[in-house]
């Protein structure tokens, strides 16, 4: 069976190069999950954890919305952030939300900067929660 070849990249860097059987990602309306000879596609991610099955071993990141690529077993995607569920900190992401909550939103645009941070801290927070077992 053919293998996918999942890589992550980030303004800063290549993040991630990795062999995967299958890779699931949160685009902005769902979730998707990839496996080996998937349809082309071109996706836009939402914020929230991406998991990467590689036989036994699952690996997750938490991904920062952007684009996701899928062509010829290759899953490529384009994000501003993305951080191993590992080293997230449950109580960091709490305080992100309170602060993205405290933000205000008396004008269209403060609203939808307000909406976006809570919408990441939220994912963040899930996912940090998530990786120690508390999700």
């Amino acid at each position: 069976m053919p293998e996918l070849t999942c890589t992550v990249v980030t303004p800063e860097q290549t993040a991630l190069e990795t062999k995967a059987d299958f890779v699931a990602l949160p685009l902005f309306d769902g979730e998707i999950g990839i496996a080996a000879n998937h349809s082309p596609l071109i996706g836009r991610l939402g914020y929230g954890e991406m998991r990467i099955k590689q036989g036994e071993r699952s690996v997750s990141y938490y991904v920062d919305g952007g684009f996701v690529q899928v062509a010829d077993n290759v899953v490529a995607v384009l994000t501003s952030r993305a951080v191993p569920s590992a080293s997230l900190d449950v109580a960091a992401a709490e305080k992100q939300l309170a602060a993205a909550l405290a933000r205000p939103g008396n004008t269209p645009e403060l609203q939808e900067i307000r909406e976006r941070a809570v919408a990441q801290a939220r994912a963040q927070l899930h996912v940090a929660k998530h990786a120690r077992g508390k999700a």
